[in-house]
């Protein structure tokens, strides 16, 4: 088990994903998330740019689930839960 933490960002992101009905999603993806941020399938992706060396997940089609991973701690920073764009 990985032990997750979050951000507060993520914090107030999941009173907005609860608010529009997408809350069972994250929390499917966290479920994911906190037996193997690696995990295939959901698929994931390997972030660029300013969130280099995070990882992301789709929630829906316009939602991500943004976490980074920490190996040696076996630990996952839950970044965001909303859109990553904005």
């Amino acid at each position: 088990m990985w032990r997750l933490y979050f951000t507060r960002r993520a914090r107030k992101d999941a009173k907005k994903l609860a608010s529009t009905g997408l809350k069972t999603n994250a929390q499917t993806l966290l479920d994911v998330i906190k037996e193997n941020p690696f995990q295939s399938p959901p698929p994931y992706e390997k972030l660029v740019g300013d969130l280099k060396g995070a990882l992301s997940r789709r929630i829906n089609i316009q939602h991500r689930l943004v976490y980074q991973v920490y190996k040696e701690e076996k630990a996952v920073k839950i970044l965001c839960m909303w859109t990553h764009y904005e």
